[in-house]
């Protein structure tokens, strides 16, 4: 029989079905709580007993020692309700409520999506899971101590691999590396989450997403825990490229546009090539959706891609759309300005 869980301060409350952990039907009801290996060995997620019973599930007893479940403490990453429950617990709902690590990461698979667009996923430790926010971004420590920053393509919910989408640039270090010499199962480290970029979801407002090239990495992890999470508020992205072969993954969008009546797709290419036989719209990302709407001043924008583009969004959408400022959340890809910093 389902139970019911309410967390304090805060007094959200969800339904725990048989079976799942406090912290899986807290995800599922878009309710996130701190986590970091989701199998009892880390203790991030700790949290007390206010009322109720729990089964404490498999730990690692230095994690959960007995006095700690005296005093009414559990983990609720592998604890299961056995009664209706308050639990007290500290919630994450911005960035800076999540612990920023560093840890280690294997390649899992690397997917050329396009020619000059990888898709890479990485599998973390056994005992170890990131928790994000969809839409932040991951810093890759190279071994010269240079970073390079990725977002991470994959919604919470779906957090047993992390995918980022690597555009190749002509020389850089990295992208060099990945796309000539690695062939998978690669060991690297990185530190996350980072960044700025995610739905406020606390906003009822519709939402405009302008995606540039590899861009549409954090976006899709941003639709993705939307459509998860059954949020109907109404969704439009604009995906620009150069050319078609640019849309590296063009029947992603296209399902969700197929199956979520709140959802609009529309591709735009700035160079489309002569075999391309391309319909549909053309020209820049941003001056599709200043032909498209005359007032922006009821609209959420979420912009990602080359800084030019980000600028010209941001200054055209508010100054002649009337997109209100604190509207405009942005993630600039600055490898297109800077290419041996980011490459």
């Amino acid at each position: 029989m389902p139970h019911q869980i309410t967390i304090k301060p805060s007094d959200h409350s969800f339904t725990c079905d048989d079976g799942d952990t406090v912290l899986q039907a807290a995800i599922a009801a878009d309710l996130m709580i701190p986590y970091g290996c989701r199998n009892g060995a880390c203790g991030t997620c700790k949290g007390k007993i206010l009322a109720g019973e729990i089964d404490y599930g498999a730990h690692q007893a230095t994690t959960l020692t007995d006095q700690e479940k005296a005093k009414g403490y559990a983990l609720f990453c592998v604890g299961k309700p056995k009664t209706d429950l308050i639990i007290e617990v500290r919630e994450v709902r911005r960035a800076g409520d999540i612990q920023v690590r560093r840890l280690p990461c294997r390649i899992e698979s690397i997917d050329k999506a396009a020619p000059d667009v990888a898709i890479v996923k990485l599998k973390l430790p056994a005992n170890e899971r990131l928790q994000y926010l969809a839409g932040q971004y991951i810093d890759l420590l190279l071994k010269d101590g240079m970073r390079r920053s990725f977002s991470i393509a994959t919604p919470p919910h779906d957090d047993s691999l992390l995918e980022l989408h690597i555009r190749h640039v002509p020389d850089g270090r990295f992208t060099g590396q990945l796309f000539n010499e690695f062939k998978g199962r690669e060991i690297l480290r990185f530190e996350g989450p980072l960044g700025s970029f995610y739905l406020r979801e606390d906003s009822d407002r519709p939402i405009i997403f302008v995606a540039g090239g590899t861009g549409f990495a954090p976006i899709k992890a941003v639709v993705e825990h939307a459509l998860h999470h059954r949020i109907d508020r109404q969704m439009v992205l604009y995906w620009g490229a150069r050319a078609k072969r640019d849309l590296y993954l063009p029947g992603l969008p296209g399902g969700w546009q197929q199956q979520h009546p709140n959802f609009t797709f529309i591709p735009v290419l700035s160079d489309a090539a002569p075999d391309d036989d391309w319909p549909g719209r053309t020209g820049l990302v941003h001056q599709a959706v200043l032909d498209d709407f005359a007032d922006l001043s009821g609209w959420q924008v979420y912009a990602c891609g080359a800084p030019a583009m980000i600028d010209a969004a941001r200054a055209t959408f508010t100054h002649d759309r009337h997109l209100p400022e604190d509207q405009f959340f942005a993630d600039s890809f600055t490898y297109a300005a800077d290419a041996a910093a980011k490459a």
